[in-house]
C-alpha cells in the first residue's frame, strides 16, 4: 500500500502527469454533471420509479445492467440517457466486424494512421445513426408503451414534437459523451469510452450500499443477510477481483527463435524471445452480447400480453436463463476470438521475413496452424473463466436474495469493466514514471494492460 501510494505521490510530481490526470478528471466530472440535466417535457422522478419496479420483477435484468452504464441516466431519461453504449457499439460493428468483412475497409485498416483516422470518422457517423435511432424508439416507449402498461403520465406533452425534442436532446448528449471521450484519451490518461463507463458503475455504488443497509436495517424483517455473511461477501468480493486480475493478466508464451546470420565476421540473430497470447483475447464482449440475446425474450413478452409467461423462464435466477447464458458466452467467445485469426497470418509473414521461427513448427502455413491451435486451447479456458464470473452474480441473486445492484459488482460486465479499467490505467500511469526514472506501483515486474 505505501509503495503504490509513493508511485501516485510521484506521478502527481511530474508536470506532464498532472496536467493529464487533471485533464481526465475534469471531463469525468462534466461527464457526472451531464447525467443529471433532465431532458425536457419527461417527468423522471416517476420514470425512475418504473424503472426500478422493472428491474425488480425481472431479477435486476437488462435494465438494471443498462442503467448502471449510464450511471442511472437512462432511469431518468437525462440528456446522457443513451450513455457511451452507441458509440462502443459503432465502433465494433465499423472498425471490428465490418473491417474484417468488407476488403475496401480492411484495406483501410492496414494503412496505419491514415487509414484509423478515416474508419473511425465512419465509426462517428455510425454513432450518430444509432443515436438517432434508440433516442426516437425511447421517446417512443416513453409516450406510448410505458403508460400503456402502469397507467402513469411520464411524458407531460406527447407528440411529434416531443419525439423531435427528444431525439435532439439526446442525440446531441451521446455526441457531448463521445467527444468527451475521444478528449480523455488524446489528452488524458486511459481509454475514453473505457473511463466512462468505469466511472458509470462506480458512480453505482453508494446506491449498492445503500441497497444493502436497507437489507440489513432494524425494518428489514426476516433477512437472510447477517453480519456475518456480509463479512462473507466482502471477503468473496476481494477473491473474485483477484482471480480476474490473475487471469486479465495471464499471458501464454509461445518461445520464438531468430535464426543466426552471418554477414562478413559477425553474427546477427539468434535470440529466444517469446509471442505473448492472451488468455482472455475476447474481453467483456461475450458477455454483452450474450446478455442482450437473451433478454430479448423478456423484451418481446412486455409488448405481447400472450407471452408474458417468458418473463419466469428468462428471469436471471432461473435455470433455463443461466444454461443459455452459459452456450451463448461459449459460442461469442469462440466467435470474437476467431475474428482477430487474421492476425496469425500476418504474425507468421513477419516471422518469416525476419528469419524468426517457433522450435519445432515449420515456417509459414505449419506456423499459423499452431498458432490456431494453441489459442482455441487458451479461448476454452477463457470461456470457461468467464461463464463463472458471469453466473456468480445470478447465484448470488438466487441463493443469498441479494440486491441486484450488490450482486452485480460480484461479476459480469460491471466488475470485468471495472478491473479491466483499472489496470489500463495504471499501467499508463507506470509508464510515464518508469519514461522518467520514477519506481512503478509494485517492486518487481511491470502492468500489463487487456491488450
Amino acid at each position: 500500500m505505501f509503495r503504490l501510494l509513493q508511485a501516485l505521490i510521484n506521478a502527481w510530481s511530474i508536470p506532464e502527469l498532472r496536467r493529464k490526470l487533471l485533464f481526465t478528471l475534469g471531463m469525468l466530472a462534466i461527464y457526472e454533471l451531464g447525467i443529471f440535466v433532465p431532458t425536457p417535457g419527461i417527468n423522471g422522478k416517476e420514470l425512475g420509479r418504473i424503472f426500478h419496479e422493472l428491474a425488480a420483477t425481472s431479477g435486476g435484468g437488462l435494465l438494471n445492467l443498462l442503467d448502471m452504464f449510464t450511471g442511472g441516466a437512462l432511469s431518468h431519461a437525462t440528456i446522457f440517457a443513451l450513455g457511451i453504449m452507441p458509440y462502443i457499439s459503432a465502433t465494433i460493428i465499423v472498425e471490428t466486424l465490418l473491417a474484417t468483412a468488407i476488403p475496401a475497409l480492411e484495406k483501410l485498416r492496414k494503412e496505419g494512421m491514415a487509414g484509423y483516422r478515416k474508419l473511425h470518422q465512419y465509426s462517428r457517423y455510425a454513432t450518430i445513426v444509432l443515436a438517432v435511432v434508440n433516442s426516437f424508439m425511447y421517446a417512443l416507449l416513453l409516450e406510448k408503451t410505458i403508460p400503456a402498461q402502469f397507467h402513469a403520465q411520464i411524458v407531460l406533452y406527447p407528440g411529434l414534437g416531443f419525439r423531435l425534442l427528444t431525439v435532439l436532446t439526446m442525440t446531441a448528449g451521446m455526441a457531448m459523451i463521445m467527444w468527451i471521450a475521444e478528449q480523455i484519451t488524446e489528452r488524458g490518461i486511459g481509454n475514453g469510452m473505457s473511463l466512462l463507463i468505469a466511472a458509470s458503475i462506480v458512480g453505482r455504488i453508494p446506491l449498492a450500499i445503500r441497497d444493502l443497509g436497507v437489507l440489513l436495517g432494524p425494518g428489514s424483517g426476516e433477512s437472510p443477510l447477517k453480519p456475518l455473511l456480509v463479512i462473507f461477501l466482502v471477503g468473496l468480493l476481494a477473491a473474485i477481483v483477484l482471480g480476474v486480475i490473475f487471469v486479465e493478466q495471464g499471458q501464454r508464451r509461445i518461445p520464438v527463435q531468430y535464426a543466426r546470420r552471418v554477414v562478413g565476421r559477425k553474427v546477427y540473430g539468434g535470440q529466444n524471445t517469446y509471442l505473448p497470447l492472451k488468455v482472455n483475447t475476447s474481453g467483456v464482449l461475450p458477455l454483452i452480447f450474450a446478455v442482450s440475446l437473451l433478454y430479448f425474450p423478456i423484451q418481446i413478452a412486455g409488448f405481447v400480453p400472450q407471452l408474458q409467461g417468458l418473463t419466469s423462464w428468462f428471469s436471471r435466477t432461473s435455470l433455463v436463463f443461466n444454461l443459455c447464458y452459459a452456450v451463448l458466452i461459449l459460442f461469442f467467445t469462440y466467435f470474437s476470438t476467431a475474428l482477430t485469426a487474421h492476425q496469425f497470418l500476418e504474425a507468421a509473414d513477419q516471422m518469416k521475413k525476419v528469419g524468426a521461427f517457433i522450435p519445432g513448427v515449420r515456417p509459414g502455413q505449419s506456423t499459423v496452424e499452431y498458432l490456431d491451435n494453441v489459442l482455441t486451447r487458451v479461448t476454452f479456458v477463457a470461456a470457461a473463466y468467464l461463464v463463472v464470473i458471469a453466473i456468480v452474480p445470478d447465484v448470488l441473486l438466487a441463493w443469498l436474495k441479494v440486491p441486484a445492484r450488490v450482486a452485480g459488482f460480484f461479476g459480469g460486465t460491471t466488475l470485468l469493466i471495472v478491473v479491466g479499467v483499472t489496470l489500463d490505467t495504471m499501467k499508463q500511469i507506470e509508464s510515464h514514471l518508469l519514461m522518467r526514472h520514477y519506481e512503478g506501483f509494485f517492486k518487481t515486474g511491470r502492468l500489463r494492460g487487456r491488450r
